[in-house]
């Protein structure tokens, strides 16, 4: 059995639409629903080997798309900053300047908000 990497279910849910419908289910079934090359086979209809093909030969496709284009990586980078935001707004809430309190308070709304879409 080969280990999982589990960047692969991430990646999948950047790039996923833009694999096979057959490859994308087969991935999804061992990466999100945590089935084995047995199950899926299975339900496939296909053999364990076929199934084990299908999986490295998407993990491959996402890997080349995440090196291309850089989605996943973009959006964590957007994610990381938002939750920074976040942070220093939270260390300006005890100012004893009300505008400061508010305009902080508002960042972190703002702050939130992005990480929640992301």
């Amino acid at each position: 059995m080969f280990a999982k990497d589990m960047t692969v279910g991430y990646l999948l849910d950047f790039y996923g639409e833009i694999l096979s419908e057959r490859a994308r289910r087969i991935t999804a079934q061992y990466y999100c629903d945590d089935l084995s090359l047995a199950e899926i086979a299975e339900n496939e209809g296909i053999s364990r080997q076929g199934v084990r093909h299908t999986i490295k030969r998407a993990e491959e496709q996402l890997r080349f798309y995440e090196e291309k284009l850089g989605l996943a990586a973009h959006f964590a980078d957007i994610r990381k900053k938002a939750e920074e935001i976040g942070r220093l707004a939270a260390s300006l809430s005890d100012d004893r300047d009300e505008t400061v309190r508010d305009a902080a308070e508002k960042i972190a709304g703002a702050a939130e908000k992005i990480v929640s879409i992301f």
